[in-house]
């Protein structure tokens, strides 16, 4: 019998692999239409020595290949333990669950549990995934970053379940599992305060500027309200040119802190005195300097979000003798050469910013 199923389940591997694509395919757009950002999403289909293994290990156990439940796999690996149950409830919401062959680890709250695991369903196909294999189960294995390291380790020690570990070393692996639980409500606790310190950031920065501090979360904040919105909207106006919306940088905020954070700038209230004082200057450098560049500009289309920043800083980096525009350069990441385009920033400032001229 059993070798009639491994034949069996070797004539239809195809089909089993297209249901491993389907179900990690529909995974992804049911979890990305929830707007939940996971590690990765990846699906395998049981060998056939695996399979072989498994009938040898529980003769009799099977008598048809849909008795296997889990013949396809899906892992969803997020980067928070709290993510774990939202994907849970959402499989449950979205598939009939096998409760007989599914369990959740993640509630096992003994104290000397062994291991440090997530959740395990088996779900039914929906039909029109694979049409050939209608109502087939799959395994579904849900797990943080770190509860997935610690089953990828104990796997690979070769420790299965409690009496497997020798024990003197068996409280080792409780305190380590302790400390990856710890680690994974730190995670959380860091996620909360940076989703709470964005949160704050409009009434921060308009009742206490002073006190912000000049990073990614407040630039990418900053790049779309005044002074920088309305001093990038000057310049791509005299340029001629749309101002970009919805760049598509992730990077680009934290250049710009570190631009400022070089040139002294801090905080928001000093960043909006200088451009409020120096605005008209800023726009007149940037539109003396951007034709000069224009390799670096237009193949976006427009002017980037924070433009009126950059050139802000290499404004100051021009005019103070102890700061090398280069420097600037460098910190923008830019294309070609810094010295080449430091050249051509001191000649643009000399030509226009120096008193006098």
């Amino acid at each position: 019998m059993d070798s009639d199923l491994l034949r069996a389940y070797e004539a239809a591997l195809p089909k089993y692999e297209r249901l491993r694509d389907a179900v990690v395919d529909h995974t992804t757009r049911l979890l990305a239409r929830e707007g939940l950002k996971i590690h990765h999403i990846t699906g395998r289909v049981k060998k056939p020595a695996s399979l072989a293994d498994k009938l040898r290990r529980k003769p009799g156990r099977y008598a048809q290949l849909a008795d296997v439940t889990d013949l396809v796999g899906v892992r969803v690996i997020t980067y928070f333990a709290s993510d774990v149950d939202v994907v849970a409830r959402l499989m449950e919401q979205h598939h009939l669950v096998d409760w007989h062959n599914s369990n959740d680890k993640s509630r096992m709250h003994d104290p000397d549990r062994f291991g440090y695991l997530g959740v395990h369903y088996v779900l039914r196909a929906e039909p029109d995934l694979v049409p050939e294999l209608p109502g087939l189960t799959y395994e579904v294995q849900i797990r943080s970053i770190l509860q997935h390291a610690w089953a990828e380790i104990e796997h690979d020690l070769g420790y299965k379940s409690r009496e497997a570990v020798p024990r003197e070393v068996r409280r080792r692996f409780y305190r380590l599992a302790g400390l990856l639980e710890m680690a994974d409500e730190e995670f959380m606790a860091l996620d909360r305060l940076s989703r709470d310190y964005a949160a704050t950031l409009p009434g921060r920065v308009t009742e206490a500027p002073d006190s912000v501090f000049i990073d990614a979360p407040s630039m990418t904040y900053l790049l779309d309200a005044p002074p920088i919105r309305d001093l990038d909207a000057r310049i791509a106006a005299e340029l001629g040119v749309p101002l970009l919306s919805g760049w598509t940088d992730p990077e680009r905020p934290q250049r710009l802190a570190s631009l400022l954070h070089h040139v002294g700038v801090h905080s928001v209230g000093l960043l909006h005195k200088e451009l409020t004082r120096g605005g008209d200057d800023v726009v007149r450098f940037a539109t003396a300097l951007l034709p000069q560049l224009r390799e670096l500009w237009r193949p976006a289309g427009g002017l980037r979000p924070g433009s009126c920043v950059v050139n802000y800083g290499l404004l100051r980096a021009c005019a103070n003798p102890d700061t090398d525009p280069a420097e600037v350069v460098n910190l923008l990441d830019l294309s070609g050469s810094a010295a080449q385009m430091a050249d051509t920033v001191r000649a643009v400032y000399a030509r226009e910013m120096t008193p006098g001229d």
